[in-house]
């Protein structure tokens, strides 16, 4: 995970975030395409960039970089602590093509104007983890009223949060939410400051080292607040580009395909830890019950845009957009379509 953040930019627009901005390549003319520029939340720990899922493959691989060589167009990957509210700054000044986001940051950005088209799903049904003090005796989302619970906002976690209050008949009103980024809540509760966070499997890791509990996911509520993770591109791109967006959605479908391969799951793992610094035990308690062929599936089907739809709902009753947005109006499945096309007829050539 361009244009998800017009009306936006401006509740986000701090003098931290505009240097940050300052160090991004200006608008490319349309005439002459010299690089495609990608904006991915980063989710590593260590040293190295990582995004996990078709990002870290396409990126080992150079998948992209060697079907556009020919071409002289470059692949600029730019990846983001600041997750979603940064990359939505990023594509509100136009600095951004095409960018890696869960469901919440791009529907936030749609919601307030920007010209995004949905291209692919890119992941369904993440988990979600609750994290809270060892012997603090919170064992359900009902437990929470009044603590002190970290959420990222502005992110698909605290869509993700709200959800699954919202299926207890709670919202954030009922708890003292304090706005930490992955890494600031991952301290806090370590340390004690805060009585639980709710996050990815980075949590795991705070449990294997005995200063966290984990006493529901996602899983446990049938489901409800998992999320979802798409690829966005800015409108005026596609326009312009529309040969261009199909070779990257194409070119993208050689790192699906791997990905959806049951057989490659370990490797996998084995990538991601590697990029993202974690202990390898972390994505394998995770995924270990997981179908990768479900998971990356990348189709806009029906019920992937329903899910969104949902979303987008939540999103606007729980004040986190002004307003909604139909969800088909927003999905542009015709690249993604003729991708899949193109992929069943090499195979029956090749029987």
């Amino acid at each position: 995970m361009k244009s998800l953040f017009n009306g936006f930019a401006a509740l986000f627009a701090t003098p931290a975030l505009i240097g940050l901005l300052a160090y991004l390549p200006p608008a490319q003319a349309a005439d002459k395409l010299e690089e495609i520029r990608i904006a991915v939340p980063d989710v590593s720990a260590g040293p190295q960039h990582s995004g996990g899922g078709v990002v870290d493959v396409l990126r080992s691989r150079q998948i992209l970089e060697k079907e556009f060589a020919a071409d002289g167009i470059k692949i600029r990957w730019s990846f983001f602590k600041g997750a979603g509210p940064v990359i939505n700054e990023a594509l509100a000044n136009d600095q951004v093509d095409f960018a890696y986001l869960g469901d919440l940051a791009a529907i936030i950005g749609k919601a307030n104007g920007l010209d995004t088209r949905l291209l692919s799903a890119t992941a369904r049904d993440i988990k979600h983890y609750l994290g809270v003090v060892p012997g603090s005796g919170i064992k359900s989302l009902e437990d929470l009223k009044g603590k002190r619970v970290a959420i990222f906002r502005g992110t698909a976690s605290q869509l993700s949060f709200d959800a699954a209050l919202a299926s207890k008949g709670l919202s954030e009103r009922d708890l003292q939410v304090i706005n930490l980024d992955f890494n600031a809540a991952t301290a806090a509760l370590a340390a004690k400051q805060i009585d639980a966070t709710w996050s990815l499997s980075n949590l795991i890791a705070l449990k294997a080292r005995g200063v966290a509990e984990l006493p529901l996911s996602t899983d446990d509520l049938g489901g409800v607040g998992s999320i979802q993770g798409v690829l966005v591109a800015d409108g005026r791109f596609v326009d312009q580009h529309p040969q261009v967006t199909a070779r990257l959605i194409k070119a993208q479908q050689q790192a699906v395909s791997w990905l959806r391969d049951e057989q490659n799951k370990q490797a996998y793992i084995d990538l991601v830890s590697g990029l993202a610094n974690y202990p390898t035990l972390i994505l394998q308690n995770d995924l270990h019950n997981s179908s990768f062929s479900r998971i990356f599936d990348p189709q806009l089907d029906a019920g992937f845009l329903a899910r969104l739809q949902q979303s987008v709902d939540l999103a606007a009753e729980q004040r986190l957009v002004r307003k909604g947005f139909v969800v088909k109006d927003w999905a542009e499945p015709k690249f993604l379509d003729a991708a899949l096309a193109g992929q069943k007829e090499s195979v029956a050539v090749a029987q």
